[in-house]
């Protein structure tokens, strides 16, 4: 009997078609069909500057948005050549991590519910929502956040945050910890996944598998540490590995993703470079409009030695910040706002990076850039042509090649199994389609 799972089905999420050939409840063969939300993500990111696809990346995986700004800010800036600072990759650190901590309880959560366990999707949800409303007071969004920056980031940290970032972690911790009570010795959860979707390591990593669902096969593969990014060489955590490759292993192996990923934030809180200090130099400190008025009526002597009160949208990106966050690059980075309405130089700055036909300009070139996202390897390869826009933006997304291996996970077991196996790889459909 021929059977579709999909795209209506309920833990399909809309947008993925298993076209299934059935013995009696015995999956005999299976065709996966993709792309219902195609959305030209790489045409999209040519026709706009180089940092104007943010947004777009937000968009991939919108579960860890921020890991995507990071992933295409870093290609960038290879293309370029230029160096963030010391405390921005930290910054950049912080948050890959947090967004790898939501996509895992979002993976966790979306598979027990899509099997029939209501209570743990709650507790993972509200461990959640202690993250998000971090990133939300970081970005001013949950998902949509384009925080990251070519050669830096969008703001300095809010006062108090990594305090509060360390109060999440610690109420997170708590609800992982019971779910970990009431599935991982659970015999119904563990009889539902147990032996269930296996994979060899040969055959996962002959298809391109990555992330957590290779390393529950047994190879440790983790770009953080295989191939050190940022400042992750500088941190002490552990990659968890599995044995048998399949939905159990792969459950295992993402709760304890969380927890070395709590581990690797703790060390990152403990050494990032101080912040910028607030200093008058000259009275006391101006608003943004004062600033404005002083430069229209030609009132320049001291105002670049003047501190200004940004408005609260502004917050983190005046000068003093800036230049702890940002690379010294004047043709990637935006200059401070002091520097764009109080002096002409700066004004000018500000005008060629946004007018049309100018923009960042890296040199011709191409480069391929990976970072270790939630779901595996995320990669981008660009070419650059000289112009303000990408002449090619391909992307690596780690979904792709798990779905291209789903067939060989379901076949062969039972109907029911196709939920489980299609939950515990976790495919995100913006970064699956593009």
């Amino acid at each position: 009997m021929m059977i579709n799972m999909g795209p209506s089905h309920p833990a399909m999420h809309g947008v993925i078609r298993i076209i299934t050939e059935l013995d009696g409840e015995k999956v005999v063969s299976a065709n996966i069909e993709i792309g219902y939300l195609h959305r030209a993500f790489e045409k999209e990111c040519e026709v706009v500057g180089w940092g104007q696809a943010f947004p777009y990346t937000d968009r991939l995986n919108y579960v860890s948005p921020l890991i995507n700004n990071v992933t295409y800010a870093m290609g960038v800036e290879k293309l370029l050549d230029i160096h963030p600072t010391e405390r921005c990759n930290y910054i950049r650190v912080i948050i890959s991590e947090i967004s790898r901590i939501t996509d895992h309880q979002t993976c966790i959560a979306a598979c027990a519910m899509e099997m029939g366990a209501m209570t743990p999707f709650i507790y993972l949800m509200k461990a959640r929502e202690y993250l998000y409303g971090l990133v939300e007071e970081l970005t001013g969004a949950r998902l949509t956040v384009s925080y990251v920056r070519v050669g830096g980031v969008k703001g300095d940290l809010p006062e108090g945050w990594l305090e509060r970032v360390e109060q999440a972690l610690e109420k997170c911790q708590r609800e992982v910890d019971e779910v970990d009570r009431l599935l991982t010795r659970n015999r119904i959860f563990i009889d539902r996944i147990k032996d269930v979707g296996c994979i060899s390591s040969a055959e996962a990593w002959s298809l391109g598998f990555t992330g957590p669902v290779l390393r529950s096969t047994g190879m440790p593969r983790d770009l953080r540490k295989d191939e050190p990014y940022l400042v992750y060489d500088r941190f002490d955590f552990d990659v968890p590995v599995g044995t048998a490759g399949d939905n159990y292993d792969r459950y295992l192996v993402r709760m304890e993703e969380m927890r070395q990923s709590a581990r690797i934030i703790r060390q990152a809180i403990k050494q990032i470079p101080a912040g910028p200090v607030q200093v008058d130099l000259s009275g006391r400190p101006l608003s943004g409009s004062q600033m404005v008025d002083a430069a229209k009526m030609g009132m320049t002597a001291d105002l670049l030695l003047r501190t200004v009160r940004p408005d609260p949208t502004l917050e983190g990106t005046d000068k003093i910040a800036a230049q702890s966050l940002n690379a010294r690059a004047k043709g990637a980075v935006l200059p401070p706002k002091e520097n764009t309405y109080g002096n002409i130089e700066g004004l000018m700055n500000h005008f060629m990076l946004i007018m049309e036909g100018q923009g960042i300009q890296p040199p011709q070139g191409e480069i391929y850039i990976a970072n270790e996202a939630a779901n595996g390897e995320l990669g981008f390869y660009m070419v650059s042509d000289g112009s303000g826009r990408a002449y090619r933006v391909h992307c690596r997304p780690p979904c792709y090649y798990l779905m291209q291996g789903l067939d060989k996970m379901i076949v062969g077991g039972m109907i029911a199994d196709v939920i489980a196996t299609f939950g515990t790889i976790n495919m995100i459909a913006g970064e699956l389609d593009r």
